[in-house]
């Protein structure tokens, strides 16, 4: 699958213990035999998700969803199904097929040595910031913006030393080349004389991570007053940082963002750790206040819908205007919240409060109702010369959802702002050419709601116990696939798979559960083989269940076949012949029902 073989994805499976691999997610609890834990997935009160050592899988009986430890962490990160492999690859140190060429082993192996080098050099600045003279200016700093100690540990704050050459000679001391180290972007090459020194000097350091939490760049900020320094200095572009791809804080607030339904955006770490301790979790933070195509794409996977929440001078309000197209090209759903000036939203969060920053979150106004309100404040509305540019700005803007509905929305509140009639300013609206953001990979993307999905049909309990038998025993297989007719299965999805099932055992291809669910595509089908093998058996007399199950599936296809013929023989046009002909089917199938089932052995 996707380049990876077989075996090779067996190797990692058997590397990686489901319950290792869930209980770090979350807190699993002993239930016999199995663990349990409420689910990640659905929001419920009691715990419905079960978690089998045995068999490898987990299955939540509150939302039907299950699968292999694969499956787990595909779901859970919201990442492809490759990306899942080598996140428990890299945690098995078990090197994949698709990177085995010299140029991906080499690019691999440079990777894992700058990710060694940033995670060791956050453990030096995270021991100066709290042990070091060099760091106390920063722990300072820190104590007056009232970070706490808590926040300072959970985002591994540090301290980079004033002096220029700390990191080289830290480098020199942990024998790592300092050409490695320079393309780490820690430190600098001067051209003229070829020696190095220290990029970041005398700053307070934030470790950006990915979201595996690994830490792969870093920013500093300035802590002197000079002026000329830049106040925050970026670790550049590596091989293990981008910072178009990158979010402050998404390692940590991600599972936040998927319970909340929505993510907050905010521009300064400083503003998103404010955030996070004082309980408004999903929340990230561009590098900077350039919002790009990327970065929209990156929140897709987790939501549908954002809230910027910029800094309230004019730098930060232009950057959440900057930011419509990529959001709205990746069909995200847009809402302002506007902060009261002079503040920002750790400020505003140390004055006022946690909930009250929620209650600001929770009352953001649509993005086109708060980009007529800034047009209104920076444009005279009285004026021919003001009125016009709101008229221009407002139609280029909501001409990019592509939506009649919000085009004609916005052109009634546009009329009702300016005092104008409705039908003039739809007629100035048509005049300007329309730019439609096209959805980032998706011909068409409508902002309408979506129809809710219609419930699929469940299986009964004996189809799901005949999965289970069929799964979990390959004596009872065998006899099955000889001699069970795919017609006493009612339930579509799981017909399918017993016929996959069947056909795996005539043909002497069967290599197990895990590699039966690894070729499964579809999620509905994994999930009804999850939930059928999770089920308790009923009884130990194992042929017993079978048998019971076997004849209760074929004689409720017979009952229906009957029930079938019955109403056509009720039928007033139909001839004596036919009649006579379907009673004696009826009196036919109603001795199959008589009959016994083909001896198990």
């Amino acid at each position: 699958m996707a380049g990876i073989s077989p075996a090779t994805l067996e190797r990692i499976r058997g590397a990686s213990d489901i319950v290792d691999i869930i209980g770090g997610y979350l807190p699993l609890k002993k239930a016999g035999a199995n663990f349990t834990a409420l689910c990640p997935f659905h929001k419920e009160k009691t715990p419905s998700f079960n978690v089998n050592p045995h068999k490898q899988i987990f299955h939540c009986f509150g939302c039907h969803k299950g699968g292999d430890v694969f499956t787990f962490v595909k779901e859970y990160e919201n990442i492809g199904f490759v990306d899942a492999v080598r996140r428990l690859a890299e945690r098995a140190k078990i090197p994949l097929e698709m990177e085995n060429n010299p140029a991906a082993q080499e690019s691999r192996h440079l990777k894992d040595q700058l990710l060694e080098i940033h995670e060791k050099i956050a453990q030096r600045w995270q021991n100066c910031l709290l042990n070091e003279a060099a760091g106390e200016t920063a722990r300072n700093y820190l104590a007056k913006r009232g970070v706490s100690a808590d926040a300072i540990k959970l985002f591994r704050l540090g301290a980079a030393p004033e002096n220029w050459d700390d990191t080289v000679n830290w480098a020199k001391s942990k024998n790592y080349d300092l050409a490695l180290v320079e393309k780490s972007g820690l430190i600098i090459r001067k051209e003229e004389t070829g020696n190095y020194y220290d990029r970041f000097r005398g700053r307070l350091m934030f470790p950006i991570c990915d979201e595996q939490g690994r830490v792969i760049g870093f920013s500093g900020r300035v802590l002197s007053g000079d002026e000329k320094t830049a106040k925050y200095v970026n670790s550049p572009e590596t091989l293990i940082f981008t910072k178009s791809k990158i979010f402050f804080g998404l390692d940590k607030s991600k599972r936040a963002i998927l319970d909340a339904g929505f993510a907050i955006i905010c521009e300064g770490q400083l503003d998103l750790i404010a955030c996070f301790m004082a309980g408004v979790q999903n929340i990230v933070a561009p590098q900077g206040t350039a919002f790009t195509e990327q970065h929209a794409r990156i929140l897709k996977r987790y939501v549908n819908e954002v809230v910027l929440c910029f800094d309230s001078d004019e730098a930060g309000q232009n950057a959440a205007v900057r930011s419509l197209d990529h959001l709205l090209a990746s069909g995200l759903a847009v809402r302002v919240a506007v902060v009261p000036a002079p503040h920002d939203p750790d400020s505003f969060i140390k004055k006022f409060g946690g909930e009250k920053f929620q209650e600001l979150v929770k009352n953001a106004e649509g993005f086109f109702d708060y980009y007529l309100n800034r047009l209104c404040k920076q444009n005279d509305a009285n004026s021919d010369k003001g009125r016009i540019s709101i008229l221009r700005a407002m139609a280029e803007a909501v001409h990019k959802t592509g939506s009649a509905v919000l085009i004609d929305t916005y052109a009634q509140k546009t009329a009702l702002r300016l005092g104008v009639s409705t039908e003039s300013v739809r007629a100035e609206f048509k005049k300007v050419p329309a730019q439609r953001v096209q959805p980032a990979g998706a011909e068409e993307e409508s902002f309408e709601a979506a129809a809710p999905e219609v419930e699929a049909q469940r299986p009964s309990q004996s189809e799901f116990l005949f999965l289970r038998l069929i799964f979990l025993h390959e004596q009872l297989t065998t006899w099955a696939a000889l001699n069970f007719d795919l017609n006493w299965i009612s339930h579509p999805p799981v017909r399918s798979i017993v016929e996959s099932r069947f056909t795996a055992e005539k043909n002497q291809s069967w290599k197990g559960l895990m590699s039966f669910l690894d070729e499964c595509n579809s999620a509905e089908v994994r999930n009804l083989i999850t939930e059928a093998i999770s089920v308790e058996a009923r009884t130990q007399e194992l042929e017993t269940e079978f048998t019971d199950t076997v004849l209760k599936l074929r004689n409720q296809f017979l009952d229906r076949q009957i029930a079938l013929l019955t109403q056509k023989v009720s039928q007033p046009e139909i001839s004596d012949a036919n009649k006579i002909e379907l009673l004696q089917q009826q009196k036919n199938l109603r001795e199959q029902k008589r009959s016994a089932l083909s001896p198990l052995k």
